[in-house]
């Protein structure tokens, strides 16, 4: 059998030789703000699209939302019973309701459309957005963006 020697580590309480622990021995000095100037000159295509098309799809499920609390509370407010009254009041037929012309299915089945719609214009107009400001980089060479550490 032979004996091999491993080096030994140094013990929590005996002497720091290695530089890395001399090094962490030092009080670290504040830290100074570096200020760094920056040109973007390109964005990617996919990630505008891509982020184009959640910011849409995010406005989208908000109109819709919203659509609806507002449909909620005219309903039981009964701002739609008032209307109802008023429009038999002045075409004189009892026949005329705000149900009649405009329901709630009718209502939101808009809302939908109109909800895809938006997605759909919001992700192009991302997409061409992207395209147009790689396009006008090559002609002004970009914005310079200023950042700043700490």
């Amino acid at each position: 059998m032979s004996s091999v020697r491993t080096p030994s580590r140094p013990s929590e309480t005996g002497p720091k030789d290695s530089v890395a622990d001399k090094l962490s021995e030092k009080t670290p000095k504040a830290a100074q703000t570096k200020q760094v100037r920056l040109k973007l000159v390109y964005i990617d295509f996919w990630s505008a699209v891509k982020f184009s098309f959640l910011i849409a799809a995010a406005i989208g499920v908000v109109i819709f939302v919203a659509v609806l609390l507002i449909w909620t509370v005219l309903a039981s407010t009964g701002v739609f019973d008032q209307i109802s009254t008023l429009l038999k009041d002045v075409s004189g037929s009892n026949t005329v309701t705000v149900s009649n012309v405009v329901s709630f299915a009718q209502v939101m089945g808009f809302t939908l459309v109109i909800a895809a719609l938006n997605v759909v214009v919001g992700t192009v107009l991302g997409a061409i957005a992207c395209v147009l400001y790689n396009l006008s980089v090559r002609i002004t060479g970009g914005i310079l963006v200023g950042f700043k550490n700490g």
